[in-house]
């Protein structure tokens, strides 16, 4: 009775409650890590309950970009020369499987991030700088999968399908210490509702203590906020996972986004979108039956951004997931 109440409390409270935030490369470099650490994408049954991560990010974007070109810091002038934005962004996810078929998922960034930039201004260069931790924007994902298993091995496989929203309740209006407002695509929220789709798949491999998933969504805005619109994105994470021993597991991701420019005239359609490919090697260690830490870093293998945007040269995550 006690366990029941407690997985319906815990999900109510992440439904209502939740805000957070999901952007990719822009201009002025507000970035989340792309690792993808859902464990039923990670050789887990999806057992009916509810699972826990907490996880926490750090990405320095200090790197100049053109194309897939490195360039100097103003060597392309800009109105506003983009100099180092850190993120350092913590991720709480609720997924809480009803049955062996279904599933929803949410997912509470909170932003901690400073940005700074020069503003080419009349022929002055004007230092302008932002540092915030806020709640940005919920993203809610329903989950509908169908479990496979094969007659004489009777290794199991799971496939399944995606659907969502990503909800407009984060803020759009942090300013600095001079009352300036930050650009669109440094806000902890978009102020767009944006629909996400996707689907996945996850198997055990023929080899001992081996699975592998593959998962791809598509997020969209419903419509513009304020003049701001943000770019539609696709992401694709393809993930192996080999049991080390029976407590360490060493887990490989590669990690596709595609993004296209933003619009509205609040936007910076010039020096947004772009398309990358990350390499994140990682390590769980399980802390019991239902916990484990993890961690990951994450590199860069291909950049490729439109305009003058920071890139990040590495980045890393650190976290800890329990089921209950």
């Amino acid at each position: 009775m006690i366990d029941r109440w407690l997985r319906r409390a815990l999900l109510v409270g992440a439904l209502v409650g939740a805000a957070a935030s999901h952007h990719a490369y822009a201009s002025c470099g507000a970035s989340f890590c792309m690792v993808n650490t859902n464990w039923n994408l990670q050789g887990f049954a999806p057992e009916p309950g509810i699972r826990l991560d907490l996880r926490y990010e750090y990405i320095r974007q200090d790197q100049p970009m053109t194309g897939s070109d490195r360039v100097g810091f103003g060597q392309i002038r800009r109105h506003h020369d983009e100099v180092r934005t850190t993120n350092r962004n913590w991720l709480m996810g609720v997924d809480y499987t009803i049955d062996p078929n279904w599933g929803v998922a949410v997912s509470v960034p909170f932003v901690d991030r400073d940005h700074v930039h020069i503003h080419n201004h009349q022929g002055a260069q004007l230092i302008e700088s932002w540092m915030f931790a806020r709640l940005g924007d919920v993203r809610v994902l329903g989950r509908r999968q169908w479990m496979m298993e094969g007659r004489e091995s009777g290794r199991l496989g799971y496939f399944g399908v995606n659907f969502g929203l990503k909800l407009a309740t984060g803020d759009r209006d942090i300013r600095n210490a001079d009352g300036d407002r930050a650009e669109r695509t440094l806000q902890p929220g978009s102020g767009t509702t944006d629909l996400v789709l996707g689907g996945f798949y996850s198997g055990v491999l023929p080899f001992s203590g081996s699975s592998w998933f593959v998962q791809g969504l598509w997020q969209s805005a419903l419509r513009s906020r304020e003049d701001y619109k943000p770019g539609q994105r696709i992401t694709l994470d393809v993930g192996y996972r080999y049991e080390l021993t029976d407590a360490v597991g060493l887990m490989l991701q590669v990690n596709a986004l595609h993004r296209r420019r933003d619009s509205g005239a609040q936007s910076e359609p010039d020096d947004s979108g772009g398309r990358s490919l990350f390499f994140s090697p990682g390590m769980s260690v399980a802390l019991s039956k239902a916990s484990q830490l993890y961690g990951f870093v994450q590199w860069p293998l291909y950049q490729y951004v439109n305009g003058v945007q920071i890139v990040a040269d590495w980045s890393a995550v650190m976290g800890v997931s329990a089921r209950f």
